[in-house]
């Protein structure tokens, strides 16, 4: 009897990942994870030079080749020339995360026009200038790749007072889409993994666990732990995944789907509130 098989999951493409905004939090936890799956690893930041250094270090203890760039996504046409500087120097690229992100905490109502900008750069325009740049350098080596935006469950859900922050996660989970058609061309998938509230510094819980019965509205009563997404990631862009593109992922302890359940909690509206 012949036994049959399925298709065989290829990983041809260049072990070599870079991720934007990996000095800290879900970047950091992604770096280390990519590293311990055999990648090479060029890591960018923005203002924390030493969380780079650390991440860095973190990868080279995996027996793995790490560099570092510093860019400003704020400029976003010159930031984005750092990831083809990272594939130079450490030979190829086959794994771009798009991790780099800001927000905002202003009613819409009450934004001016560059603070609306400013985060549409860092978030959307320069996420889609460094895909473009990585997927051309994929597209030339003819290997494939994998392309996987890390958004927020706020590609999908509104939050009061982060009109330009959904706006962008929205707007990159449909470039992604897009992007996942155009590049299936060459071997290379395109995702997005959208955390829900995750400790890390961007949601001041730094160097601090998730507190188990902190968040008892969240199904799993806590925050996510970085390395919890940094595991989803990771998935997106090994060969087990070369069959999901142009997938959102949802990594948020089933925060998304407490809509009803959570709005019939209230007691009150000061949901309306910032404060």
């Amino acid at each position: 009897m012949t036994e049959t098989r399925g298709p065989v999951q290829r990983a041809d493409y260049d072990r070599v990942a870079v991720i934007t905004g990996a000095d800290s939090g879900i970047g950091r936890a992604t770096a280390v994870a990519l590293a311990e799956q055999g990648f090479d690893v060029g890591i960018t930041f923005h203002c924390d030079a030493e969380g780079a250094a650390r991440t860095a270090e973190e990868v080279r203890g995996h027996g793995r080749r790490a560099a570092v760039r510093r860019h400003d996504l704020g400029e976003p046409v010159s930031a984005a020339g750092v990831v083809d500087e990272l594939a130079g120097e450490l030979g190829g690229i086959g794994v771009l995360v798009n991790n780099a992100g800001t927000g905002s905490s202003r009613p819409v109502i009450d934004m001016d026009y560059q603070e609306w900008r400013s985060v549409l750069a860092v978030d959307l325009d320069g996420a889609f200038l460094c895909a473009q740049g990585a997927a051309r350098l994929m597209r030339d080596r003819g290997a494939g790749g994998r392309i996987v935006n890390v958004t927020s469950v706020h590609e999908e859900y509104p939050l009061i007072g982060s009109g330009p922050y959904c706006a962008a996660k929205g707007g990159l989970r449909m470039l992604s889409r897009v992007l996942a058609l155009e590049l299936s061309r060459y071997g290379i998938t395109v995702n997005t993994v959208a955390p829900g509230e995750i400790a890390t510094p961007m949601t001041g819980q730094d160097n601090r666990p998730p507190e188990e019965g902190s968040r008892p509205g969240y199904p799993p009563g806590r925050p996510g732990d970085a390395r919890e997404v940094a595991s989803a990631i990771a998935f997106l862009c090994g060969p087990g995944a070369s069959y999901i593109t142009g997938a959102s992922l949802f990594v948020d302890g089933g925060l998304g789907i407490m809509g009803p359940q959570a709005a019939e909690s209230l007691t009150s509206e000061s949901w309306r509130d910032l404060e």
